[in-house]
């Protein structure tokens, strides 16, 4: 929870917003493929930094049928904001734990083809991600150069991922042909 919590103080440090607001940019953004935030978390952390007091309720909008509330940021909602900034910035950007890891120790508790498909499989949907990440850096050149050493970054991430999944497919003998 603490990058959306991350991500919806932040977002209310940038000025009130109702949490359909909030659940749209993690939306726009695919901020699903990035972080550890999904769209339908951001109604219960709202919830939560309210009741910690940490966000409040700034007023209530009527759209329809619809009350929606707009919260805004509480000063102890800033600190811990900065907090969660702090602890963020000093961790390594990505992590090198992976149930991957745990599960090449024992994968010949599954069958050999079975095993080799879901490494072909793998190896696909890294090869589809790196491609969404190509796209989203063509789309985004010129963003900022912050987005673009995040984007590089996460290109080589991917790199060693396939470069990782190729090899580790040629040690268990696996047919690139699987499907």
């Amino acid at each position: 929870m603490s990058a959306t919590r991350l991500l919806v103080l932040g977002l209310l440090h940038e000025g009130p917003r109702h949490g359909y607001e909030i659940n749209q940019l993690v939306t726009a953004g695919a901020l699903e493929q990035w972080t550890d935030v999904k769209p339908g978390s951001i109604y219960h952390a709202l919830a939560k930094l309210e009741a910690e007091g940490l966000a409040e309720t700034r007023a209530e909008e009527r759209t329809g049928d619809r009350l929606r509330r707009v919260y805004a940021i509480t000063p102890e909602g800033r600190r811990t904001l900065r907090d969660l900034l702090r602890k963020a910035l000093a961790g390594p950007p990505h992590s090198t734990r992976s149930d991957f890891a745990l599960a090449l120790r024992w994968h010949p508790l599954l069958a050999q083809d079975e095993a080799g498909n879901l490494l072909v499989a793998s190896a696909r949907a890294v090869e589809a991600q790196r491609a969404a990440v190509a796209a989203g850096r063509e789309a985004k050149a010129g963003l900022s150069p912050l987005a673009d050493a995040l984007l590089e970054n996460a290109q080589a991430h991917l790199a060693a991922d396939a470069k990782l999944l190729e090899d580790v497919q040629r040690l268990l003998g696996v047919q690139k042909e699987r499907g």
